[in-house]
């Protein structure tokens, strides 16, 4: 006994040396690389067992919405409408299968991948669900926000974490008018910024501006276009079919994120320009920066977030066209590096459609359209950049 417990423990402590000979000599890479002056940016591995299993037969549909908050816990908003009859069987009358039915639209997970809660999706006493699920964001008190781009969602809804309905900003059954001050159009995504207590919109699918909410009236208190200038709706709609080679003057939209780094730049993405466009808080324009410019469709730039050092040194930026996250140097605003590639497997996605990042660095990803799930990508730190393509981002063991 007392030999077996010897090796045991003699096969413990060579494990453990291994483990930490090669994160020493991975930390030895990085130096001399960086003492080289190799080009670093951050470096990302698949985990393949987050999040765990639904429970119920639940399933996960168009995922169109993400956040992950204070404690680390990923939120998620996504269409549960959208399971066909084989998808959704166990939910038909009579059921026709023992699998699967509809999650309810707002899932929380925990950092170990455990559902926590679900709800969502009727509407209720002072507000009306959307008619489409679209945005997802958690404010300084814990509070949820969400937005919808159904054809007359002209409004966002605040709820607590358990639920419970707070406030509706804005209302359904409205049309386009980017110049309003009591209505949106059909909202992409908002962001809730700390520094200046303010709601950032992204508004959006209908719209074509940002607009800047008080978070506890609900007031708008300024909205911005492209460039900085007042929203244009005939101009916008003028634009017509996507050219790579224009400069367009107004947005094309969908205006689809509206995201405000530490140091009160708000990046916003123009999706089917295959730019986003950086300004002010207080909406003075600041410069632009193109990526895939031949990308058509649903274009490049779906969403963006920063790395989480002090300084935000890396912006991210979510590529659903081309499915890949493309890592910027965000002081430069050069392209470093890529990552992922489209399918169906862990690694790589199909309409990758938002990201969004922890306190540890790691990235989480929604999917939508037939894609349809959450993913984790573990922060593994700064490395030289292999290529302007590193396709999947599968786990070394390093």
């Amino acid at each position: 006994m007392k030999r077996m417990r010897n090796l045991l423990i003699g096969a413990t402590l060579v494990a453990l040396f291994a483990v930490l000979g090669a994160g020493q000599h991975l930390l030895q890479q990085t130096a001399q690389a960086q003492a080289a002056g190799a080009v670093m940016a951050p470096r990302f591995e698949v985990d393949p067992t987050f999040p765990k299993p639904l429970p119920n037969g639940m399933y996960q549909g168009q995922s169109i919405g993400l956040w992950v908050d204070t404690q680390d816990h990923v939120w998620i908003v996504h269409r549960p409408d959208v399971l066909d009859a084989a998808e959704g069987a166990a939910q038909q009358t009579p059921p026709t299968a023992e699998c699967c039915k509809s999650a309810p639209p707002i899932l929380e997970f925990d950092p170990a991948g455990n559902l926590l809660r679900s709800w969502g999706g009727k509407d209720g006493p002072g507000f009306q669900w959307p008619d489409s699920n679209h945005g997802l964001n958690i404010d300084n008190k814990g509070n949820l926000w969400m937005g919808g781009n159904g054809g007359s969602d002209g409004h966002m809804i605040k709820f607590t974490q358990d639920g419970k309905f707070l406030m509706q900003v804005g209302k359904k059954g409205v049309t386009r008018n980017s110049l309003a001050t009591d209505q949106f159009f059909q909202v992409a995504e908002m962001f809730f910024h700390a520094a200046s207590n303010e709601v950032f919109v992204a508004d959006g699918y209908g719209n074509k501006r940002v607009a800047v909410v008080d978070p506890d009236s609900g007031k708008v208190k300024r909205f911005w276009g492209a460039y900085g200038k007042p929203p244009d709706d005939a101009g916008s709609l003028a634009q017509g079919a996507y050219d790579p080679t224009a400069t367009y003057q107004h947005f094309r939209g969908p205006v689809h994120c509206a995201m405000v780094s530490n140091d009160g730049l708000v990046y916003v993405c123009d999706r089917t320009s295959n730019r986003f466009q950086i300004f002010r808080i207080d909406g003075t324009y600041v410069r632009e920066v193109y990526t895939q410019r031949d990308s058509r469709g649903d274009g490049s730039v779906w969403d963006i977030d920063f790395s989480r050092d002090p300084q935000q040194r890396f912006l991210y930026v979510a590529d659903g066209r081309n499915q890949k996250i493309r890592i910027f140097d965000r002081a430069s605003l050069t392209e470093l590096t890529t990552f992922g590639k489209g399918g169906h497997y862990p690694g790589e996605w199909y309409s990758l459609h938002n990201l969004s990042t922890d306190s540890k660095g790691n990235l989480y990803t929604v999917e939508t359209y037939q894609g349809r799930r959450l993913q984790r990508f573990l922060y593994k730190g700064l490395a030289p950049v292999a290529g302007k393509q590193t396709g999947v981002a599968w786990p070394t063991g390093q």
